[in-house]
């Protein structure tokens, strides 16, 4: 099914892999750890195999999230890893390539907001850091709703919020679990290869257009000459 640009009113966005760059920091972290073995294998070979790695977790780690929102442990979980992520270092925050400039012209025309699984903290750390927040209507984080992603029960909040109605909204994210969100919540959706998810995935699990990257949006939904 076609995207329908001009029943769009509202844009929601995941964070991790749609807006930030955390696939690679994740992916250099790995590689990092394997360094010790570069005497064997050449950097390329490690670096493609720490690539491998990360998108190897996604799926299995999806799903862990899922088993436990459903059991309502998710709450547990996130205060666990807030104390562990008390000591926040910037460096391992990035920004997408073109994905803040696209915000602000996308920002004339839509209203924005952010459905994200991350915590409250660090989702608004991020935010604040990059000085997105005020470019966004509504910001969702995994502790507004009792369910997350790929719940629709988050994305329904944020279209209520936005006063928009969820057939107008369009769902933007790299995974198959912000696809699956955004159809069930009868909104359209945009699957992006800037993070986790393959073109092969993000289809399967319901995205009606995939892009290269988050910042081609603009060109897509942007003003027309």
């Amino acid at each position: 099914m076609a995207i329908r640009i001009n029943d769009i009113k509202g844009i929601l966005f995941d964070i991790d892999g749609t807006i930030s760059d955390s696939d690679d920091v994740f992916a250099q972290t790995v590689s990092r750890f394997l360094r010790p073995l570069r005497g064997i294998f050449s950097t390329e070979q490690l670096d493609r195999f720490s690539r491998g790695v990360v998108m190897a977790l996604e799926s299995p780690g999806n799903f862990f999230y899922h088993s436990i929102d459903c059991l309502d442990l998710d709450t547990l979980m996130i205060k666990f890893l807030g104390r562990r992520n008390k000591s926040k270092d910037s460096q391992s925050f990035e920004i997408i390539p073109g994905v803040r400039n696209t915000i602000i012209e996308l920002k004339d025309h839509y209203q924005l907001g952010v459905v994200s699984a991350r915590d409250e903290e660090t989702t608004q750390y991020f935010l604040e850091h990059f000085d997105l927040k005020k470019y966004f209507n509504v910001v969702v984080t995994s502790q507004t709703c009792r369910h997350t992603k790929p719940f629709p029960e988050p994305l329904l909040y944020a279209s209520h919020q936005l006063g928009i109605r969820p057939e107008r909204c369009l769902m933007v994210g790299d995974t198959p679990v912000d696809m699956r969100a955004g159809t069930a919540a009868k909104m359209q959706t945009i699957g992006v290869l800037c993070g986790f998810g393959t073109k092969k995935e993000l289809e399967r699990a319901g995205a009606q257009m995939v892009l290269g990257s988050t910042a081609q949006l603009a060109d897509l939904l942007g003003p027309k000459p």
